[in-house]
């Protein structure tokens, strides 16, 4: 008897099990829901009882998907959907002091894609594995960042979720790294599981709940230490008071030591560098 290596199989599989289905004659019996492959079965799999399935796909198919496009390691870009590119208008706000204050901040988006290009030119330097720019996939800076790594013709992650709104893919994303999330649990599993920095613009809710999430993760030990880099300081400076923390005494001063204020693309990079002695 010989042993089958990876390229021999000794059962049909789950694809040609499912082809063979689709040519069963309609009878009451193979039209029933229960005569469907549990696996083919969407109004199965969709049911209240198979989430910690569906959780456990969301975590594995990401994970292969990184594996075959050979992405080893990323660096993270956090920031505002809404705002715009220069020159161009901010979207979903009338308000013209909104818009004011969203187009004085558009200088973030030349500067998260200006990092990103260079981030990703030391990627390609190093073989294009480790070093690899991802984003939450959706425009603003986000956009920025997928578009600074495509500058230069680098692979590209954005991690998407739906939402109502502002959640389509922009058109700087890797076709083939271009990932869709139902869970925001498992999303941010991902920005993390293989983050080498994390880089923060100005930004809403969303950019706030993952930036304090990732220092709370280094805070307490449970991922490795990074690079968490705030871009803009008078901007953060306004929005978080976080010297009252340790003021207060609800964290430690040291903790002020997770994170830097940086300014310019070129800012953000030279800090990572300084961390790993690149």
């Amino acid at each position: 008897m010989t042993t089958p290596d990876n390229h021999e199989r000794h059962f049909r599989s789950a694809g040609e099990d499912r082809e063979i289905l689709s040519r069963v004659p309609q009878t009451p019996q193979t039209a029933s829901p229960a005569y469907r492959l549990a696996f083919d079965d969407s109004d199965f799999l969709l049911r209240d009882d198979l989430r910690p399935v569906r959780l456990q796909l969301e975590l594995l198919k990401p994970d292969l998907i990184f594996q075959e496009q050979g992405v080893d390691s990323t660096v993270v870009v956090f920031g505002g959907a809404r705002i715009p590119a220069p020159g161009a208008e901010p979207e979903r706000t009338a308000d013209a002091a909104l818009v004011k204050s969203l187009q004085a901040k558009a200088h973030f988006y030349d500067e998260a894609r200006t990092f990103a290009r260079i981030v990703s030119e030391y990627s390609l330097s190093t073989g294009g594995r480790d070093w690899v720019i991802c984003s939450g996939g959706g425009p603003g800076v986000m956009e920025a960042a997928n578009r600074g790594a495509d500058d230069v013709g680098a692979k590209t992650v954005g991690l998407n979720i739906v939402l109502p709104h502002e959640q389509a893919p922009n058109p700087y994303v890797t076709p083939e790294l271009s990932l869709q999330f139902h869970y925001f649990a498992i999303r941010k599993m991902h920005f993390l599981m293989r983050a080498k920095a994390l880089t923060v613009f100005p930004g809403g809710f969303g950019t706030l709940d993952e930036t304090f999430e990732t220092l709370t993760l280094i805070q307490t030990g449970r991922v490795a230490p990074m690079p968490v880099l705030l871009f803009g300081e008078d901007f953060w400076r306004r929005i978080i008071d976080f010297e009252a923390l340790a003021d207060e005494g609800t964290i430690s001063r040291e903790d002020l030591d997770l994170f830097q204020f940086v300014e310019t693309g070129a800012d953000g990079w030279n800090a990572i560098k300084r961390f790993y002695d690149l």
